[in-house]
């Protein structure tokens, strides 16, 4: 008896090694969803890519969450690979060209305008009453020159710039006595020159102070602590900028839970930070917090005072007590560089980035970024990417006529292998022409892509021809 044959199969083609039907929905959902993946990659990241290749010196190829492999340019030094956020480039000496005509110490360096300005101070002996004036560049300030000198030697008073104006709040006197006095002198924008220092009877001081932080806020001016030579004070008072823009009386703000002199302070967000300096104890480690009203009412005083707080930890406080440090504030970071405690001047630098609400995740350290030496009394500032720390004491030079400086920003990984992307250099066209080539290169690449799209979606939709096609090439290539 013979055996029935089988007809021929019915069942329907499987594909992804037999997993799913190759005319159900799950595959053409897998399909589709290939399909939507690789359009956004041709029209929109390639050609965002070649933007960026244009016109940065670096760009970044696939997802680089963590990458095992860094290589930076030589211009970081000794700096770690990549630059922890917030780290400088290491401190570098001036040349003689570029020294003070004078030793100086306990004085401020603010910019104004185009120009650097170092005001008062000491000669290591005394209150000195002169300044000193710079030009600014790219990247540096030229030599130093006579300023406008102040109507009374001042060491240790508080300098800020608001309003193309600098004050010089309080200080020590020639006598070695706390002042109330403000001078003020006010800067031709036009012209570039500055007026001589005159005393303001509106901002005197409702208590002489000595050693006190003057920060510019954009409604006016705080005034933080400081002495009045009897004993260190948490008094905090600011002067407000009226409707016709004039300053107006200082106004006493909520107190620091308790006296400090010669310290920092900076405004970050809706928080004021003092760190560093003296208490009645020496030089602290604390770090006191300022809440800013935010109210109509109470909108930018200061309306009270705590300490960050990070997990467990009650505050977070500097590493190490410093006094008379260099001080300065860039790219909401806190930075504290040098200065002193009981066994004499450091070279330290200590930096950190409050978050949103205000709390210090930590201070950061590198040996590469100390000074060179211990240094005590020197003025720090800011301009641009660039940081100086001028004049200062050390441990033998009670005034020092040079300055350091440090710039602000290391230079990323040039390259970066991780195990979903990698970092690659890039062309780095500058200025106009750089943007204009990237989008030149961007609108390109999409055009490309376009067309490629466009050639593939002809052949799915003439697959038969599309065959035809490929056998005869492959029948040439036989002959």
């Amino acid at each position: 008896m013979s055996g029935q044959a089988l007809g021929a199969g019915t069942g329907r083609k499987r594909v992804a090694f037999g997993l799913l039907d190759r005319d159900g929905w799950t595959w053409a959902s897998v399909k589709a969803a290939l399909w939507f993946v690789t359009i956004v990659m041709l029209l929109g990241y390639l050609p965002d890519r070649a933007y960026y290749f244009t016109v940065f010196p670096t760009i970044d190829l696939g997802v680089l969450a963590y990458s095992p492999i860094n290589f930076c340019p030589p211009t970081n030094r000794t700096l770690p690979c990549p630059a922890p956020a917030g780290a400088t480039l290491p401190w570098d000496g001036s040349p003689a060209q570029l020294a003070l005509p004078a030793g100086r110490t306990d004085g401020t360096a603010v910019q104004l305008g185009s120009h650097l300005m170092y005001v008062g101070g000491s000669d290591g002996k005394a209150a000195v009453g002169d300044t000193f004036v710079s030009s600014l560049y790219a990247g540096n300030f030229g030599p130093w020159a006579s300023g406008p000198a102040l109507p009374a030697a001042r060491s240790g008073a508080a300098v800020a710039v608001l309003n193309s104006a600098v004050y010089v709040v309080g200080g020590t006197g020639p006598d070695g006595k706390p002042t109330d006095t403000v001078y003020v002198a006010s800067q031709d924008l036009g012209k570039g020159t500055t007026s001589a220092f005159a005393a303001s009877d509106v901002l005197k001081l409702p208590e002489a102070r000595s050693g006190a932080t003057l920060i510019a806020a954009s409604d006016g001016l705080l005034l933080i602590g400081g002495t009045n030579g009897s004993a260190i004070q948490p008094t905090v008072w600011k002067s407000t900028i009226d409707k016709n823009g004039k300053l107006q009386a200082w106004t006493v703000q909520a107190p620091m839970p308790a006296g400090r002199t010669q310290s920092a302070g900076a405004l970050i967000g809706d928080y004021l930070f003092v760190y560093g300096g003296r208490d009645a104890s020496g030089a602290s480690r604390v770090v006191y917090r300022g809440s800013l009203g935010k109210e109509t009412a109470n909108l930018g005083q200061i309306v009270g005072w705590g300490t960050p707080e990070v997990a467990a930890a009650e505050r977070i406080d500097l590493p190490a007590a410093r006094a008379r440090a260099a001080y300065f504030s860039a790219n909401g970071a806190l930075y504290l560089v040098g200065g002193e405690d009981a066994s004499g001047s450091h070279p330290e630098m200590y930096w950190t980035t409050p978050d949103a609400k205000g709390e210090i995740p930590g201070w950061q350290h590198l040996t590469a970024t100390d000074l060179p030496t211990g240094l005590a009394g020197g003025a720090a500032v800011v301009s641009g990417s660039q940081a100086f720390i001028v004049g200062g004491t050390t441990s033998s030079q009670p005034a020092v006529a040079g300055s350091a400086r440090s710039n602000l920003a290391p230079q990323p990984p040039f390259f970066q292998l991780g195990l979903f992307g990698a970092t690659v250099p890039a062309l780095k066209v500058g200025g106009e022409i750089g943007q204009q080539l990237g989008y030149l290169s961007a609108a390109g690449v999409g055009t490309v892509d376009f067309v490629l799209l466009l050639l593939i979606g002809w052949g799915l939709a003439h697959q038969e021809r599309v065959r035809a096609m490929m056998d005869r090439f492959r029948g040439r290539r036989r002959r």
